[in-house]
């Protein structure tokens, strides 16, 4: 038996390819986050009762996207390790098994968008915005499957090490939703004034728009032509389906954990009055924009680690993939700390005139400073992870840490003590700490259990 194995590649070359796979990536979340701003601006030009309306539907509209977009992760790895052990001939049945799981988990989705407008009344939701966020959710609603399988496409795409489509479909989707969401929501040209209810077209539009032009590139690309990616039809097969449900879905339940802790955290903030909500509106704003990029170098370090499993790189040439992605975190994180600390009033001032609710988020941006090191290290440590194809324990340990210390924390330091706003974020701090801690220990007791053959992880608790 021979004992060769490939070359470990320089730490330095890993950092760079990782920076190259990630750039774009990055500026594609930053083209996702910028949805929500333009549908906030074409609604608030419209009105206040139709801002209120698309940002309540917003919420409910993304909170479980969350998990079909978490689920379908576990394409990236799976990807990247048939290119990195040779076996590209397999990935096109791979493709085509995940869009009959995306087309499913659209379908669900699209139900359960159609069911959740009789939710609004029992949340509390106002009266008066009530018949606007359920225009939008019926609106919205139509391009969910667009969305799941869009979702497909771009991780196929991920995986391959090819990241430039996911900025350049992200920023152009955009160029489309900003003149027909204007159009629709204000009646121009002939058309009905629709509210609401045409911002949730317009995005339902972009969205089919998005899936149809990354389709066709995808099929007519010379990159992809040996994948045969569309070559034939293959009927569902649930023996693939259902390795990529037990691999994704503790994904996608870890995903909508933490997006679901940001926003009970924001609920619960709103129930202290005007000032502490805006404030908090404020902070977590510019904090989920600087996630954005450590969101890409966790991507693109998941698609890093994948293929150094393919290649039969071993512990070595995992650890080296994962440090890469978690020395570019490091500095990245360090720059927006910085950043935030010396600029918080300056950012505040920005988004409001009231000096009352700037200063709050001021102090609050001084809190999300000190969160950008342990939310980088956790994030990047779940990709890490995720491209070990290891998800199950780790879903595990991002609820005790995000709810069972985050939550407890904030809620019993927020309301309980009565420090407001600032022990609700507090509690945000140490639940990403304990998640950074322990995702991060995880990652190094799973990438030793490697298995012998090329291309394949161990399993086990």
């Amino acid at each position: 038996m021979s004992s060769f194995a490939p070359p470990v590649p320089r730490f330095g070359s890993e950092v760079r390819t990782t920076a190259v796979l990630a750039g774009p990536l990055v500026a594609g979340h930053v083209a996702t986050g910028m949805i929500g701003l333009v549908d906030s601006m074409i609604a608030g030009r419209h009105g206040t009762t139709t801002l209120a309306a698309v940002s309540v539907g917003t919420a409910m509209f993304w909170l479980p996207i969350m998990i079909p977009m978490g689920t379908l992760m576990a394409l990236p790895p799976s990807v990247s390790q048939l290119d990195g052990a040779g076996r590209r001939h397999e990935i096109g049945a791979l493709f085509r098994q995940s869009l009959w799981l995306g087309l499913a988990l659209g379908l669900l989705l699209f139900a359960f968008m159609t069911l959740s407008v009789h939710a609004l009344a029992p949340l509390g939701i106002a009266e008066s915005i009530r018949p606007g966020a359920a225009a939008f959710l019926h609106a919205i609603r139509w391009g969910v499957p667009a969305l799941t399988l869009y979702y497909c496409l771009r991780y196929l795409s991920d995986g391959l090490h090819w990241t430039l489509p996911t900025m350049l479909f992200g920023f152009g989707g955009l160029l489309l939703l900003v003149p027909l969401g204007i159009v629709l929501t204000f009646g121009l040209y002939g058309f009905p004034e629709l509210g609401a209810a045409g911002i949730g077209y317009a995005s339902s539009v972009m969205l089919w728009a998005q899936v149809t032009c990354f389709a066709l590139y995808l099929a007519r690309a010379r990159r992809f032509a040996d994948l045969g990616l569309f070559s034939r039809f293959d009927p569902p097969r649930w023996g693939t389906i259902r390795e990529m449900l037990r691999v994704g879905l503790p994904i996608g339940v870890t995903v909508a954990m933490e997006g679901g802790l940001f926003i009970a955290t924001a609920l619960l903030i709103g129930r202290l009055g005007e000032v502490p909500a805006a404030a908090h509106q404020i902070a977590i704003n510019v904090a989920a924009l600087c996630f954005m990029v450590p969101f890409g170098l966790a991507e693109a370090t998941t698609v890093r680690v994948g293929h150094a499993i393919g290649g039969g790189l071993g512990a070595p040439g995992v650890r080296r993939a994962a440090f890469a992605g978690l020395a570019l975190v490091l500095v990245t994180q360090s720059l927006t700390g910085i950043a935030l600390l010396t600029g918080n009033g300056f950012i505040a001032g920005l988004y409001t005139g009231d000096a009352t609710v700037a200063a709050l988020a001021a102090s609050l941006l001084l809190l999300a400073a000190a969160f950008q090191f342990p939310d980088g290290i956790q994030v990047l440590s779940a990709g890490a992870l995720r491209g070990l194809k290891d998800t199950r324990v780790p879903m595990l340990l991002a609820a005790l840490a995000y709810w069972g210390v985050g939550m407890a924390l904030g809620a019993g330091l927020g309301l309980g003590l009565g420090w407001g706003p600032r022990g609700m974020w507090i509690g945000l701090i140490a639940g990403l700490t304990v998640a950074a801690l322990l995702l991060g220990l995880r990652f190094l007791r799973s990438s030793r259990r490697l298995a012998g053959t090329p291309g394949t992880v161990t399993s086990g608790a």
